[in-house]
């Protein structure tokens, strides 16, 4: 029986631990950069781990649509994913204050934005069994155009391209007609005509090879969206506690350096841009004036009915 013991014991010791194998939706290509940190973010848990959590990024959009993945991870069809934050907007103003046109401008004014909201949201997903790992923002917003534009007037009756409710208002409020473009869909809508502006980061712009559609591109920094990572609190709390610990540093890490990544980003996409034949304008003092009444406006109007969270949010961060 003793002998029986002992040869049990000795198999179990010899038993590797299971890997735990996770599968993460993201909506960008490899090049963006949001990838690249998250890819890096995946390697460093694999080494902490010593292999214990295998992280599998499944990129643009392969594996879910974009507008899927939150609810792909609430469901828990998956475990973790990327999605831009301001996509829930229309389930909690707070959501979507990042996204809100000439509230945070830079990056100083970013991320004392996400540090007034990272509270919030973390208890807000927390209602849908979901937990925030890190946040990064895309570089501050510009508009791309064919000609220049001078005025808000300009963009009076151009197809523009939305990627969220704020931006779908602020089209509306300029005059133009938003239409809803998933970034890989950015060339081709261009091309057949379906949108013939649009407000995106210098990133964004330079991997969809924007020199292709349009001529010019005029820095507005309007604002600083954010990508947020997401894990189902299940999924984590399934982890072991050192693996816990070690996704958390990873996360922690990966924030800091895709925040550095952005920075850097937004003055070398913009180069690139240039480098391909886009001219880059810096607007008027008539345009900037226009624009930041359309985000006064908007301010108001979502003030006036936003959530007790968002409030929260905006006390804070401008206190």
């Amino acid at each position: 029986m003793k002998y029986a013991i002992l040869t049990a014991a000795m198999m179990a010791a010899a038993t590797p631990t299971l890997a735990e194998g996770w599968d993460m939706p993201t909506p960008y290509g490899d090049s963006t950069f949001h990838t690249v940190n998250i890819m890096q973010f995946a390697d460093d848990v694999r080494a902490a781990t010593d292999g214990g959590l295998d992280i599998t990024v499944h990129s643009a959009g392969s594996l879910f649509p974009h507008s899927e993945i939150k609810n792909a991870v609430r469901s828990r069809q998956v475990p973790a994913g990327e999605f831009l934050l301001s996509q829930l907007n229309n389930e909690n103003a707070a959501f979507g204050l990042d996204s809100q046109p000439f509230l945070a401008t830079s990056y100083e004014d970013g991320m004392a934005l996400w540090d007034a909201q990272r509270p919030v949201v973390t208890e807000l997903l927390a209602e849908q069994g979901l937990m925030p790992l890190f946040a990064v923002p895309w570089p501050a917003q510009g508009l791309y155009t064919n000609g220049e534009i001078e005025t808000v007037g300009d963009l009076s009756g151009l197809r523009f391209r939305a990627y969220n409710a704020q931006l779908e208002e602020f089209a509306q409020l300029a005059g133009a007609a938003p239409v809803q473009v998933e970034a890989p869909d950015i060339p081709q809508a261009f091309a057949t005509g379906q949108v013939d502006a649009m407000i995106t980061s210098p990133s964004t712009g330079a991997n969809s090879t924007a020199w292709d559609f349009v001529s010019h591109y005029t820095p507005i920094n309007a604002w600083l969206p954010k990508n947020i990572i997401v894990v189902s609190q299940r999924a984590f709390d399934r982890l072991d506690t050192d693996v816990q610990t070690a996704v958390l540093e990873a996360a922690a890490i990966a924030e800091t350096r895709g925040w550095e990544m952005s920075a850097a980003e937004a003055a070398e996409k913009t180069q690139v841009m240039a480098d391909n034949g886009i001219t880059v304008v810096e607007p008027s003092v008539e345009l900037v004036n226009g624009l930041q009444t359309i985000g006064a406006t908007m301010l108001q109007s979502m003030t006036a009915t936003a959530s007790p969270e968002a409030l929260a949010i905006l006390g804070a961060y401008t206190q």
